[in-house]
């Protein structure tokens, strides 16, 4: 249990210091980090992959067409996640990947409701209905809807989903999609220099380039090694962990306006967080007590 929870505390707050490592990349398009982020996660994951000579899954893959297509969707969203969440750290806005991050577990039971028939507890849909006030109240209140966080948080929630019903594990999973990706990015990197499209880059950023496939990998490696180790209810409450640290470093490191409506916003979803894990907990309390008692 004690080494499970240092896995997740050591997962999530990684994915809250990544603003850190992605700064050094500013030289770079959004564009340009992601093809180079899709292209050395996989180099990284098949030397994974080598020294613990996993390789049986890939059978199975090649006899699924079905699965294959469902990895390409999730592949597109994890790319689409990447680029929206890269341009706004790279872009000053921190903090809007911050409240992607913190509105997620509720689209997380919005989708479920809708693609897998769960049924929330009333107290989740209050839960949901009050972040979904404060983004309301930001978009009446700014003149402006917070694409960039809906945008996040959506295509990280639609991957979670096509993960669900898309079962392999954390290391085989992201193998695949990166198989997927990386062919399609080295292309569009070898044509961009072949072309000038892209600028040459000093080797600060060229190792940093190298850096973000063991930077991408090593945390959802980490994670994974916690879930499997601690109740999901645990892991649910250090999530939050992630938009936490984005949220600090988006006012007192990098400066960004966070008054007015953008603060009242947060407020709202921060309650709305905190109904849906207090009643998340009261609800795992009362099944445990049931099954003891049965």
């Amino acid at each position: 249990m004690s080494s499970g929870v240092l896995y997740g505390l050591s997962a999530y707050a990684l994915w809250g210091l990544f603003p850190l490592f992605f700064k050094q990349l500013q030289a770079a398009s959004a564009l340009e980090v992601v093809l180079h982020r899709m292209v050395w996660s996989l180099v990284f994951v098949f030397i994974v992959l080598a020294v613990l000579r996993r390789w049986s899954w890939l059978g199975d893959v090649r006899r699924s067409p079905a699965l294959l297509g469902k990895f390409a969707v999730s592949a597109l969203l994890l790319a689409g996640n990447w680029l929206s969440y890269i341009w706004a750290v790279n872009n000053g806005h921190v903090l809007d990947a911050s409240l992607g991050y913190f509105i997620l577990p509720l689209i997380n039971v919005a989708l479920g409701f809708v693609f897998l028939h769960e049924r929330p507890r009333k107290a989740q849909w209050l839960a949901f209905a009050l972040a979904a006030s404060g983004v309301l109240w930001m978009a009446l209140q700014s003149g402006h809807v917070p694409w960039l966080a809906l945008l996040i948080a959506l295509t990280f929630g639609f991957y979670g989903l096509m993960r669900k019903v898309a079962v392999l594990g954390a290391l085989e999973g992201m193998s695949l999609e990166t198989l997927l990706l990386a062919p399609f990015a080295l292309v569009a990197l070898l044509w961009g220099n072949h072309t000038g499209e892209l600028p040459a880059h000093d080797a600060h950023t060229w190792l940093f380039f190298v850096l973000s496939g063991p930077v991408t990998a090593i945390p959802l490696l980490l994670f994974a090694a916690g879930a499997r180790r601690v109740p999901l209810s645990t892991m649910g409450i250090l999530q939050y962990i992630t938009p936490s640290i984005l949220a600090l470093m988006g006012v007192f490191l990098y400066g960004e306006a966070f008054a007015g409506p953008r603060a009242q916003g947060f407020v709202l979803i921060w309650a709305a967080l905190a109904l849906y894990t207090a009643e998340g907990l009261w609800a795992g309390r009362r099944m445990a007590a049931t099954r003891a008692a049965a």
